[in-house]
């Protein structure tokens, strides 16, 4: 039972939340409609102040909303518009805090997995892989989240898992080959494995074909074979990316280094990779197995042991073990050993 004076006070305290999130989206809104290359240095700085002046979690949740519905649409986005919004975003997850990139990649993910398993006609699953490469491109995560995707591309190999391949290597696959050049060498020989075997299936061989090539060129580090590759744009922005980014180091240390099963079953299993992040899930560890262990320690000391353990308020499995370890080691080593086990 909720009293009245305090059913009001609740309603009212929701409505004023209500307000605020909307005038906070308003303001968000307006900044990321003016987003544009010489404007980025000046709107980044209003996005870290209102971070400041507003709640991580209403800024997150905000700020990814409003970059999905500018980015993901039916129609293909423009390549200059995705690279400038992502690095509105990588900026702040260097400047802010890593929990930035990581809500809004997470997100993407999410999206990104549910649009392949449904067969969605628009450019929806090229724009969402187009965030996911320029989160990679801007250091904001690691290669590893994209060899899965690639390698989760290759098992499925339809018409439509060829045109994402295509399209991702095109926009990353040089980076990939200077992080990981031996994960790229081994996608490459299973997917001209996947090619052979699926050869009758596929009616567009010339795809197939095309995309081999491409994967060949990129193992040989050809650029030219690749066209309409360029380099150039993403360049010019990381270099904007480094004088914007406050502090010296920021690179390798604020990769998110998240494989796509992690982010896919985070609310299972919590987010490890932001530090601090909350969780109230089922505990990760079956707990039959631990307590099983616990008594088979126990059962091999002496009962003086056991009845001293008692005296002590030892009064769960685990803290008798402990104490029984602890009195009965042999030296510190050997303690260590024990408690270890």
């Amino acid at each position: 039972y909720v009293p009245p004076q305090v059913r009001k006070a609740q309603e009212t305290l929701d409505d004023k939340k209500r307000e605020e999130l909307g005038r906070l989206k308003k303001m968000v809104n307006g900044l990321i409609n003016r987003l544009s290359e010489p404007n980025l240095a000046s709107i980044s700085g209003q996005m870290e102040e209102l971070y400041m002046a507003n709640s991580r979690k209403d800024m997150n949740e905000t700020l990814t909303d409003i970059l999905m519905n500018a980015c993901v649409t039916a129609v293909a986005m423009p390549a200059r518009l995705m690279m400038e919004h992502v690095l509105l975003v990588s900026i702040l997850h260097h400047n802010v805090g890593i929990e930035v990139g990581a809500h809004f990649l997470e997100a993407v993910v999410k999206k990104f997995d549910e649009l392949c398993k449904s067969d969605a006609e628009g450019k929806e699953c090229e724009n969402l892989l187009a965030l996911i490469a320029h989160l990679y491109n801007f250091h904001v995560v690691h290669s590893l989240l994209i060899f899965d995707i690639l390698k989760k591309l290759v098992s499925t190999f339809t018409e439509k898992e060829i045109e994402l391949i295509l399209f991702l290597l095109k926009n990353v696959g040089f980076s990939l080959r200077k992080d990981d050049a031996l994960a790229l060498k081994e996608l490459i020989t299973e997917a001209q494995r996947k090619a052979n075997t699926a050869e009758k299936k596929l009616q567009d061989q010339t795809r197939v074909r095309f995309m081999l090539e491409t994967m060949l060129a990129l193992r040989n580090n050809d650029m030219r074979k690749i066209p309409g590759y360029d380099p150039e744009p993403v360049e010019k922005l990381r270099k904007l990316q480094r004088t914007l980014v406050h502090s010296s180091g920021s690179g390798k240390e604020t990769q998110l280094r998240v494989s796509l099963e992690s982010l896919l079953s985070a609310d299972q299993v919590g987010r490890w990779w932001i530090v601090g992040s909350s969780w109230s899930g089922v505990p990760m560890i079956n707990d039959t197995n631990s307590k099983t262990q616990q008594k088979l320690h126990i059962g091999k000391v002496s009962s003086k042991i056991m009845e001293l353990a008692r005296k002590q308020r030892m009064n769960t499995d685990i803290r008798r073990s402990i104490f029984c370890v602890l009195m009965t080691s042999e030296d510190f080593l050997d303690a260590f050993e024990k408690l270890l086990k």
